[in-house]
């Protein structure tokens, strides 16, 4: 075989360093995208945000974010609070720095907090409007770290902790005992030389921790437990241990005419028995959350301004940055030096990376904007309205490729006036309509819990009752299409929604 030359002409896709960088930030969600630009801040000397550069007081180039913001604004901007005018004899003291008005001794009745105000005290106090609850007070304990600080307040023994450790570490979320007492006292230390009545002591110790219910082997127990910390002149408590000890399985099966029958009672007699069981917790341990609070920062935000909506970029997603003028001044264009070609790359990497994120939130925009404009009767009356929607339908509206709709709506939210919804959450299928026309999934979804919500606790609607009240309005759903949508909204069967009031 003869080895030679050959010249052919081709097209081909070449993946640019640039192109693959938008890419990255628009699938970014908003926390990766914060981090992204904090790194960028930190690791380029050539970006710069633009809030930081105007309060210093530096010339800077023009900001391609800030540029495409202010295309899309489109409500007034407001005035910007004036500051008041400084007295022309103001105090010289008032210059003064924090250090130099402290004094050299104080007095001996003196805090520290008098003389010199510390970074403590600039914190947000509850009567503000920074202040915020949640954020403040979510310390993220865990069910076991409750248990073991009331643990520490009991005068125990090292057999006694030794014990009341091993129990504490079984206990699931839910405040239950995952392991039986044999199990345990199997894989005790052998040198304790335990009883089985010890670890059965220990547990009964362990039951009256907070909260109530807490290390119950099963749900008999946990709403025993619960049933014997409340007044003894409590209406209807005998019966109500009676019923959680030897008919529990009775309640949970709806079975009220049987369980009228081995009581002696009267529906109105057990009706107020099973007011008073559904008020104690099943999970009890449920309510001592292990992790802090978690936020959701909106990408967009649609509000009706008037009698018309309009989408904007969230502002505090991604901060308007720019290159720096200054340190853009001494690159070089002749000069071949080490220092001068990392700044020229520097200066390239920054222009790149301001205008990835232009295209990121031109792209945002753009998809809000079409799924606003498909969806208006969803903002106007809620998901009963919702129409079926695609990915297909947004790239042809916009002109972009499907794989880029994804991207720019996946991990990405809109605040709305009826709350925080992810993009995706505004793209369902369709089922057909006698008309001939499209109801979307979601606002078949809103529907069953219309019904669902409006009918009669003792006689709930059934899936196939659903799908003929939907049928009486054009929307031709099977049942088990019914029964697959109730179960994703967490709603039971209409054997578990049965109530006897």
């Amino acid at each position: 075989m003869k080895a030679s030359l050959v010249l052919k002409m081709g097209q081909q896709l070449t993946m640019t360093p640039q192109l693959q960088q938008a890419i990255r930030l628009l699938q970014m969600s908003t926390l990766d995208l914060q981090d992204e630009i904090r790194e960028a801040l930190e690791s380029n000397p050539m970006l710069e945000r633009q809030e930081d550069a105007e309060a210093d007081g530096h010339a800077s180039e023009a900001d391609p974010l800030a540029e495409a913001a202010e295309n899309h604004e489109t409500s007034e901007k407001k005035p910007e609070p004036q500051e008041p005018p400084t007295p022309e004899h103001a105090d010289s003291s008032e210059n003064t720095t924090d250090l130099e008005r402290i004094p050299d001794e104080l007095a001996v009745d003196t805090s520290w907090e008098d003389i010199y105000q510390t970074s403590a005290s600039n914190l947000p106090v509850a009567d503000s409007e920074d202040w915020d609850f949640t954020a403040t007070t979510a310390s993220g304990t865990s069910l076991q770290d409750h248990l073991f600080w009331q643990l520490n307040l009991s005068s125990l023994d090292e057999r006694q902790e030794y014990l009341a450790t091993a129990l504490i570490d079984s206990i699931n979320n839910d405040g239950y005992l995952e392991s039986s007492l044999e199990e345990l006292l199997a894989g005790l230390d052998p040198a304790f030389s335990f009883r089985l009545t010890e670890l059965e002591d220990m547990l009964a110790h362990i039951q009256q921790f907070d909260p109530t219910g807490v290390g119950a082997r099963d749900l008999r127990e946990c709403l025993l437990l619960q049933l014997a910390h409340l007044d003894k002149h409590t209406d209807w408590l005998a019966e109500a241990r009676l019923l959680c000890d030897k008919h529990l399985e009775l309640l949970g099966n709806r079975e009220y005419n049987l369980l009228m029958r081995l009581m002696r009672l009267s529906e109105d007699e057990l009706r107020a028995v099973v007011q008073l069981i559904q008020s104690l917790d099943p999970r009890p341990g449920s309510h001592i959350e292990e992790t802090a609070a978690e936020y959701i920062v909106p990408d967009v935000i649609v509000r009706k301004d008037k009698d018309r909506w309009v989408v904007e970029l969230n502002p505090e997603v991604a901060p308007r940055l720019r290159v720096n003028s200054l340190y853009a001044s001494y690159v070089r264009r002749a000069d071949n030096s080490t220092d001068n070609t990392f700044m020229r790359n520097q200066l390239q990497e920054a222009r790149w990376f301001i205008r990835s994120l232009h295209s990121r939130n031109e792209t945002l925009l753009k998809v809000s904007t079409e799924i606003l404009t498909r969806q208006l009767a969803f903002f106007e009356h809620g998901p009963v309205a919702m129409k079926p929607m695609v990915l297909a339908d947004i790239a042809e509206a916009i002109e972009m490729h499907e794989s880029t709709i994804s991207r720019a709506t996946t991990q990405k939210y809109m605040h709305t006036p009826r709350g925080i919804f992810e993009l995706k959450y505004f793209f369902s299928s369709h089922v057909g309509t006698d008309q001939g026309g499209e109801c979307s999934s979601t606002a078949i979804r809103a529907m069953i819990e219309q019904l669902v919500a409006a009918e009669n606790p003792q006689k709930p609607l059934s899936d196939s009752k659903i799908a003929a009240l939907l049928a009486d309005q054009g929307i031709k759903v099977a049942r088990r299409t019914i029964a697959k949508y109730r179960e994703a909204l967490n709603i039971p069967s209409s054997t578990e929604r049965k109530q006897l009031f």
